[in-house]
């Protein structure tokens, strides 16, 4: 015997005091359940699936809220979809959190939370069935298949849909409960728009209305069809309007062309819905995506999930009066499915979990009301709902745990499914930025043979070629990728950064150039753009655009990095440091600006704040010759030779062309009185650097006034000193210095002695007392025809 339950149509209050107390607990169990499944989602990461274009790649997002940001918001449709109101929750959640993934699943969690006690709340309210409502929102709450829309960031849309779906539903409800009132049919037009502002999948809401009129609210019995039809029309123009918007916004996501034939989408449409129906029912190999079949699908499982639907929709029908809550349910699953059965196909998913979040709700509440009617007792009933709600809990929980990042999500999609070039390429992704290249390399060519394409394999495959130096294979990838989709702007922007590496900075540029019209806020496209403009001189253009990458990324340390030495060569020293601590600020670990960080402490005489720097340097990369040479010049300038030397030949052994390194070398074992060696030095880094004069005067030098008669060079000296004389503007008197004593080892001592007279002028004017008192010593030689020679060490 079916048991006795309230009226279907009456509101919570006529159930009676025994019914209400259990409902805020219930609640609370409800929200519990939530947490209990969803909860573990709070320490995982952002996954390498549309997360990147919504949040965390995304300038315009991770900047919180902003002026800019909520009219960026409303007036464009990103990443081939308009809802703004979810562009404006993600930037809440970076307002709130940064980049923080915690944050942003946490709002997910609690967004699911809301609208699973809402379907409780509005499903009592409409039919005053307490445990009923209570385990329709139960299955809606825990089901596997609301893993993807809850553990994914990116789905936020599902749940600040649903969110206003219920709000919408429970809006209507007061309305129709009450004497008509235009505030209240105007809270739910608002509420609807609200929603469709979040994910236009809710314009077929309306429809599911006209449904909830027929039951469980029974407004058919007291009013013309036509009349709840002319009811909704404003509410259907709504819905109107979102497809318009919609159908613009994902103009070029639009699958066409034989592969995507209407047959073919009508077939997959009905294959999606029975695919769903068992996944309900038995919720195992569950993916984050599942590829079309392609080589079509067998005409056998399009007839046979075409029987289904029609067998089930015909039964529904038969049964319109004694159940009415079949036929509700069955047509509530099929309408809200319409929008994403892929008719209109956006994408190349065959179906997708996320896509039941608010359709598998018209099942449920069928299948828990056919349920109810079964004749078993209270406890019995209990048990086994019970039991249900248990196993679905645990499934659902396994089910969310591969949400744990990209590698653990792709890697059990590639388990669910056969050649699912999607998870292929995405899992390459997530191994390229691990650096494991030659794993990453097989899967984007495993993705290439299931469809060669997919543009984005070739491009991520360019990416991983690049990374292996194999630049030319690199480059026919990416051009491969713009062939497949010209507008790829990632791919014009790989394809420009190969281009730098070949040294075409005219094609990079243009790449680059071609990346950022199609997405100017790609900040990496800026960079690089910026380094090649500084190869081509242009580094003032380079400026802006390293300029525009720490506006997009401000924590772009290679951007502050290179604008810093572009602004320590123009002399801007204190604008270069701010610029190097900021890199280091986000990356300590950035041995090249530590050493230039020093650099700019040395120009400006802060030589303790500098050699830290070098000092750190060091420690992170034992072999960077920079921090060696450097720290060794001012090992050297405070007297420390040995250790200076001992700096120098570990630079020069880790990269023996260091032009720098031999002559600091070079003075360094001058001042030890191995002058030798030293000469050795400076003639390497002559040939290294032919026309550095301060290396050329070192090296005259020597070779005029070495004690060592075998050493002594006069002819050559005199070149190399009349050349470093040339170069310093012919009025450096330490260089006119070394010219006299040239002069003096060849023997032309009238000259020595006009060139010694115009340098002691020169010191003197200079208040160089100590090279005015050396060259006054050197002159009365001259003018005695006697070459000047360094007295030989003593040792």
């Amino acid at each position: 015997m079916i048991r006795q339950q309230p009226p279907l149509n009456a509101p919570a209050s006529a159930t009676g005091q025994a019914l209400r107390w259990p409902a805020p607990g219930l609640c609370l169990v409800l929200a519990a359940m939530t947490f209990a499944v969803f909860g573990q989602t709070l320490t995982d990461d952002f996954v390498n699936f549309d997360d990147n274009n919504y949040v965390y790649d995304n300038p315009v997002v991770s900047q919180g809220l902003t002026f800019k940001g909520i009219v960026w918001a409303f007036s464009q449709a990103h990443f081939t979809n308009w809802h703004p109101l979810t562009w404006l929750s993600h930037m809440l959640d970076c307002q709130l959190y940064g980049l923080n993934p915690a944050g942003h699943h946490l709002t997910n969690v609690l967004l699911h939370t809301a609208t699973v006690i809402l379907l409780f709340l509005v499903l009592r309210e409409m039919t005053g069935a307490l445990w009923r409502s209570a385990f329709v929102a139960a299955l809606f709450a825990i089901h596997p298949l609301r893993a993807e829309s809850v553990a994914w960031v990116s789905e936020r849309k599902d749940l600040l849909s649903g969110l206003f779906f219920m709000l919408t539903i429970g809006a209507y409800v007061r309305y129709v409960r009450r004497p008509w009132s235009a505030a209240r049919y105007g809270l739910v037009m608002l509420l609807l728009a609200l929603g469709l502002l979040c994910k236009p999948t809710l314009v077929t809401l309306p429809l599911v209305l006209l449904l909830l009129d027929y039951w469980p609210l029974q407004r058919v019995e007291s009013r013309k069809l036509s009349g709840l039809v002319l009811e909704k029309l404003p509410l259907l123009a709504l819905s109107a309007a979102s497809c318009v918007a919609t159908l613009l916004a994902q103009n070029k996501a639009i699958q066409s062309g034989p592969s995507f034939s209407l047959p073919f989408r009508l077939g997959n449409a009905l294959v999606a819905c029975a695919v769903y129906l068992r996944q309900m029912v038995w919720p195992a190999g569950l993916a984050v995506f599942y590829p079309y079949h392609h080589n079509g699908l067998p005409p056998w499982a399009v007839a046979l999930a075409g029987t289904l639907v029609a067998v089930l929709s015909v039964a529904a029908l038969l049964q319109w009066r004694k159940q009415p809550w079949l036929l509700v349910g069955w047509l509530w699953y099929l309408a809200m499915l319409l929008p994403v059965a892929g008719i209109i196909q956006v994408g190349l998913q065959a179906h997708a979990d996320r896509y039941t979040y608010l359709p598998q709700i018209g099942i449920c509440l069928a299948v828990t009301w056919l349920a109810a009617q079964w004749r078993m007792s209270r406890a019995a009933f209990g048990g086994l709902m019970s039991g249900v709600l248990a196993v679905l809990m645990v499934c659902a929980w396994k089910q969310t745990a591969f949400w744990k990042n990209g590698e653990t999500l792709w890697t059990h999609a590639l388990a669910c499914t056969t050649d699912n070039e999607v998870a292929c390429s995405n899992l390459g992704a997530v191994l390229l930025q691990k650096g494991r290249t030659d794993e990453a390399i097989r899967l984007e060519r495993q993705a290439l043979q299931i469809n060669p394409n997919y543009e984005m394999p070739q491009f991520n495959l360019g990416n991983a070629l690049l990374q292996k130096g194999k630049v030319d294979e690199a480059i026919y990838h990416f051009m491969y990728a713009l062939h497949i989709n010209p507008d790829y702007a990632e791919a014009h922007a790989g394809l420009g950064r190969a281009l730098l590496c070949k040294g075409n900075l005219e094609a990079a540029a243009d790449h680059l150039q071609k990346a950022l019209q199609i997405n100017p806020f790609d900040a990496q496209a800026h960079y690089n753009l910026g380094a090649v403009l500084v190869k081509m001189g242009r580094v003032d253009d380079a400026i802006a655009h390293y300029q525009h990458a720490l506006q997009i990324d401000p924590d772009y340390p290679q951007a502050h990095y290179n604008l810093g030495n572009i602004l320590l060569d123009k002399g801007r020293v204190d604008d270069a440091i701010a610029h190097y601590q900021h890199a280091l600020q986000t990356d300590p670990d950035y041995a090249q600006a530590h050493v230039n960080l020093g650099n700019a402490l040395l120009q400006k005489g802060r030589i303790d704040e500098a050699i830290p720097h070098y000092q750190q340097a060091l420690r992170i990369d034992p072999r960077c010759a920079p921090a060696l040479v450097n720290l060794g010049g001012i090992l050297l300038q405070r007297g420390k030779v040995d250790e200076a030397i001992v700096h120098f030949q570990r630079a020069l052994e880790i990269k023996p062309g260091i032009a720098e390194a031999h002559s600091s070398l070079g003075r360094a074992l001058r001042q030890k009185g191995r002058v030798g060696e030293a000469i050795t030095q400076f003639q390497q880094a002559l040939q290294l650097e032919p026309d550095d004069p301060e290396v050329q005067n070192s090296l005259a030098w020597l070779l005029a006034t070495c004690p060592q008669v075998s050493l002594r060079n006069g002819k050559q000296a005199v070149q190399l000193a009349q050349r470093a004389n040339e170069l310093a503007g012919r009025n450096n008197p330490v260089v006119l210095r070394t010219l006299a004593a040239v002069f003096a080892e060849a023997g032309r001592f009238p000259e020595a002695v006009e060139t010694a007279q115009r340098a002691l002028h020169l010191a003197g004017a200079q208040s160089n007392t100590g090279l005015a008192g050396a060259l006054q010593s050197e002159l009365k030689l001259y003018q005695a025809g006697v070459p000047f020679h360094i007295p030989e060490q003593t040792h």
